[in-house]
């Protein structure tokens, strides 16, 4: 991991000389539950972000992902700022749990405002939950189909499990797990069918051990219970 990261700061710093100010990782590889098939999120803020600067920046942001990883976020500090509303949840994270790579960690200082947060929570819990429920409608009756629905999906709720528990005053979780044993206690929801795909996607045990059409029932009902409590709570509070 080491060596990319070096590697990625050199060939930015190279396309982009007199643009590039701050280069950040953040994500799982800073949060404490990185493993091999984790990805390397990077953010790059630039003085400028046009369609020029952009494509200086392409050969390096397109060897990035053949690394594996997703391409970086590019953003100017002003930006970053004006966003900053409308991205809480992942600017909160970011602000929490980073690695500066090149500059000065201007995240120290950064102010997320949390008056929307509880509503990009609420909203995002929501898309979420009818994003599986299309999904299962429109997958395959297999079980290759409905493991993939729950695999791809698992971080990205976990992310706002986390995030649900911050908007309810609760303490900030301690990784994936942590966020969802605590989901589960706020509202009740039975979290084996989330347990089970964590289980999978950090080798504990094989594919063939799971029934996937009983974890996927447990999986949706955890989804749909968690989704309607916070909304709940979040509208009396």
């Amino acid at each position: 991991m080491e060596a990319k990261l070096d590697a990625l700061v050199q060939r930015l710093q190279s396309a982009a000389p007199n643009n590039l100010k701050t280069v950040v990782l953040y994500g799982s590889a800073v949060a404490g539950d990185f493993h091999e098939k984790s990805d390397l999120n990077i953010l790059c803020v630039v003085n400028h972000a046009g369609a020029a600067d952009l494509e200086r920046l392409h050969p390096v942001a397109e060897w990035w992902t053949q690394q594996g990883n997703p391409a970086p976020l590019v953003f100017t500090h002003d930006e970053l700022v004006r966003s900053s509303d409308i991205f809480a949840i992942e600017l909160l994270d970011m602000k929490r749990q980073h690695r500066i790579l090149l500059g000065t960690d201007f995240l120290e200082s950064f102010e997320v405002p949390m008056r929307l947060h509880r509503l990009q929570v609420e909203r995002e819990l929501r898309y979420g939950w009818l994003r599986v429920r299309q999904a299962i409608l429109a997958a395959p009756q297999k079980r290759d189909a409905h493991l993939g629905i729950m695999r791809n999906s698992v971080s990205a709720f976990c992310v706002l499990f986390r995030h649900a528990l911050i908007a309810l005053g609760h303490p900030h979780p301690d990784g994936k797990r942590d966020a969802v044993a605590k989901i589960a206690e706020v509202t009740g929801a039975n979290p084996s069918g989330f347990l089970a795909i964590l289980d999978l996607r950090e080798g504990k045990h094989g594919e063939k051990s799971i029934d996937v059409e009983a974890t996927l029932q447990t999986y949706f009902e955890f989804v749909e219970a968690v989704t309607n409590e916070v909304d709940r709570r979040l509208d009396v509070s």
